[in-house]
């Protein structure tokens, strides 16, 4: 197969990726308690952005379900599902770890712990934003500490810095602990919830911080391809290459933990999007990383908005956290990867 053919391939893969993407937002939108039709969907979007461009024939209360609710929260899905699924491709190559995960750096236990400390102890000191501010305040301070641990450990090899990053998410937890059994137990209920995952507060205003950070790194990540595709061989070979191996690492955890910290702040902890995506991207693109990443951009994006429609719709009424929805498939999807491995070896 030639260069050029090949090319073509990946290109209509992206496509149709795209395009599923699309069907997948409409989906999300149209389906729920309230069903609204296709058709509705895209005449109230058509309307938001060009005024008066179709004829409203919808109630008042379909387009602020569509606009309102909706929409902020399927665009939520999307950015977190595709930030967390980029992440995991980046950190399984830098770790050389295949199970490698956003929240093996300690970053979604710091962000529980903000949140917790939002709900059951500061309070809404300011407004809606307060919790996912704290959360991602939290997130940051768990980069700091693993940075600092495998600064004062002289731990810049992959698995020690993984092995950091779980010492860390342990000790951080305990604390998050401690002050669950200290807060009121009534407020139990809403911390158990986020820390389950969530979409369901998702605002339009709430967007641009996770959009934001992904229009910061994306680019560098994907510029960073080809260096990634040689730390997946080893350190001597990426250092023979003229890559500086411990500091890449670094920057690469340190671009993660922004991009999780973000969107664990507005979304809770969800779990194995990370770990399961780029083995899906590899499966469909192969193993080159200037492939790996869009195409987990896109499939991230699409498995977390269907993983938020089953989540509201498998106990409708009832909203299930979409972590649990996760942790089900991921779960799943994580033994017969152990399996795979074992076959292979």
């Amino acid at each position: 197969m030639t260069t050029q053919t090949s090319n073509w391939g990946f290109g209509l893969k992206l496509a149709v990726g795209g395009l599923l993407l699309v069907v997948s937002m409409v989906v999300a939108v149209a389906v729920g308690a309230v069903s609204v039709p296709a058709g509705t969907v895209f005449g109230v979007v058509a309307n938001k952005l060009v005024p008066g461009l179709v004829e409203a024939d919808w109630s008042k209360g379909r387009e602020a379900i569509v606009w309102n609710i909706r929409l902020p929260r399927t665009l939520l899905a999307g950015f977190v599902g595709a930030g967390l699924a980029i992440v995991g491709a980046a950190l399984q190559s830098v770790t050389r770890n295949p199970l490698a995960d956003p929240h093996l750096l300690g970053i979604s236990s710091g962000g529980a712990a903000g949140a917790i400390l939002a709900l059951l102890h500061t309070g809404l000191f300011l407004g809606l934003l307060t919790v996912p501010l704290m959360a991602f305040a939290g997130a940051l301070v768990a980069t700091l500490v693993v940075l600092g641990v495998t600064h004062f450990a002289s731990a810049t090899s992959a698995d020690r810095l993984v092995l950091a990053g779980v010492a860390v998410s342990f000790i951080i937890m305990s604390f998050a602990n401690i002050m669950i059994f200290m807060g009121d137990p009534r407020a139990t209920h809403t911390v158990v919830f986020w820390m389950l995952g969530g979409l369901g507060l998702a605002q339009w205003n709430h967007l641009l911080f996770p959009l934001g950070i992904l229009l910061l790194t994306v680019p560098y990540l994907l510029a960073k391809a080809a260096d990634l595709n040689a730390m997946t061989i080893g350190d001597e070979t990426a250092s023979t290459l003229g890559i500086p191996v411990g500091r890449f690492r670094l920057i690469i955890f340190v671009v993660g933990a922004l991009i999780t910290s973000v969107m664990v702040a507005f979304s809770g902890i969800i779990g194995f999007v990370g770990l399961m995506i780029p083995h899906i991207a590899r499966f469909l693109v192969g193993g080159s990383y200037s492939r790996v990443l869009p195409a987990s951009l896109l499939l991230g994006a699409i498995f977390l908005i269907w993983a938020d429609i089953l989540a509201r719709t498998l106990m409708a009424p009832e909203d299930m956290p979409i972590g649990i929805v996760t942790g089900l498939i991921g779960g799943v999807f994580f033994i017969f990867l152990l399996r795979s491995r074992a076959q292979n070896r």
